[in-house]
């Protein structure tokens, strides 16, 4: 390649006053890591090369190992290459003192099939998408038996992406417990949860029902502390919603005496384009309007609806920081009422209060003065 220095405007076939541009620098150089490495390698030479390790696989070419299946099945390998991917069926070889020019190991307990993808597996690290449907689990026990940690994290991602299901989650789970698999262990314990009815009639449960009783048992004492938790959940969020609406009342009260509303209270409002941006003035509406011609008001426990409006009155009186300025009806008559009610009552009452307060922050409304002390 010419140098750009050697380029003169003397030399140049055409001479120009201002010398021509330099070129762009070269970009500087990549620093190679392991993990580019490795990428480059899958990129351009892992398809070819793993062609010529499936195809050494099945042609058996040279072949020094004989692994023994069962129903008398028989594989052919090679020593180098599965035990270079796995150490525990290299250990198996040097146990095998017999001076025969070929080895011989025994891979029992799992169909022969399955043994196949799995030392296929060993020698280029794939298999066909209906093998893994067929062998996930024998594939998960081998993996985690002779330690090959690759093959071990794809059958869990398979598990977590497609395979699990409600029929085998038990047998999954049970597997993920003895080769520690805590993440699909994880996994399966959530379906167990979610899905104990259906779970619970399946085959794989009565199996571990025979198998591991134990096991079946600390199941159902934790589908039972989870039903526990959701209903006090389902029971705190109803408490939050009520301490919510009660607390919008409080809001509202004071609106409408205050302010006045545009619906209802003593300096009711006729903007038609304006609405009421206070939900629970409708429902005061209808309680206030049911106390103003109720003939049980006054007697004791005479009307539930009367009595809620009393309660919701005293509400607000404990919560008003100024009833001598206040504008609701019979604020500072509760003020005065609360001297005389019993130890018992008044514990009752400020926990209510602490409860309604703290599901709102109130420092910035409109409608209270301050935050009162209601610690118990």
């Amino acid at each position: 390649m010419e140098n750009i220095n050697d380029f003169s405007p003397e030399c140049s076939p055409v001479n120009v006053s201002a010398p021509p541009s330099p070129p762009p620098p070269p970009p500087p150089p990549v620093k190679k890591t392991k993990k580019s490495t490795d990428l480059f390698l899958q990129s351009f030479v892992s398809k070819a090369t793993k062609d010529s390790w499936d195809r050494m696989f099945d042609e058996a070419h040279g072949a020094d190992v004989l692994i023994h299946t069962d129903d008398n099945g028989l594989i052919y390998a090679h020593s180098n290459v599965i035990g270079m991917a796995s150490d525990v069926i290299r250990g198996m070889m040097k146990q095998d003192k017999r001076k025969s020019h070929r080895k011989s190991i025994s891979i029992l307990g799992v169909p022969h099939d399955a043994v196949r993808v799995f030392i296929r597996f060993l020698y280029s690290s794939r298999y066909e998408k209906q093998d893994m449907e067929d062998f996930a689990i024998h594939l998960l026990v081998l993996s985690h038996v002779y330690v090959v940690p690759h093959l071990k994290r794809l059958c869990e991602s398979e598990f977590e992406n497609v395979l699990l299901n409600k029929e085998n989650v038990i047998d999954v789970f049970q597997l993920a417990l003895l080769c520690d698999a805590p993440r699909l262990g994880l996994l399966c314990h959530r379906m167990i949860l979610k899905s104990y009815e259906e779970v619970s009639t399946s085959q794989g449960w009565e199996a571990m029902k025979q198998s591991h009783p134990r096991l079946q048992k600390e199941l159902i004492r934790s589908v039972a502390y989870e039903l526990n938790i959701m209903k006090q959940r389902s029971r705190k969020q109803k408490e939050i919603q009520t301490y919510t609406q009660l607390y919008e009342a409080m809001e509202a009260f004071v609106h409408i005496c205050r302010e006045g509303c545009k619906e209802i209270g003593p300096t009711k409002i006729e903007t038609p384009h304006v609405s009421c941006g206070f939900e629970a003035c409708n429902g005061l509406e209808k309680l206030l309007k049911h106390l103003a011609v109720c003939k049980l008001r006054s007697i004791p426990g005479g009307c539930s609806r009367c009595k809620r409006m009393w309660q919701l009155l005293e509400l607000h009186s404990r919560i008003c920081v100024d009833s001598e300025q206040c504008k609701v009806p019979l604020c500072s008559n509760f003020k005065e009422r609360m001297k005389i009610q019993s130890r018992k009552d008044e514990k009752r009452w400020k926990l209510l209060v602490k409860n309604v307060l703290s599901t709102k922050r109130i420092g910035g409304s409109p409608f209270f003065l301050q935050a009162i002390d209601v610690t118990l």
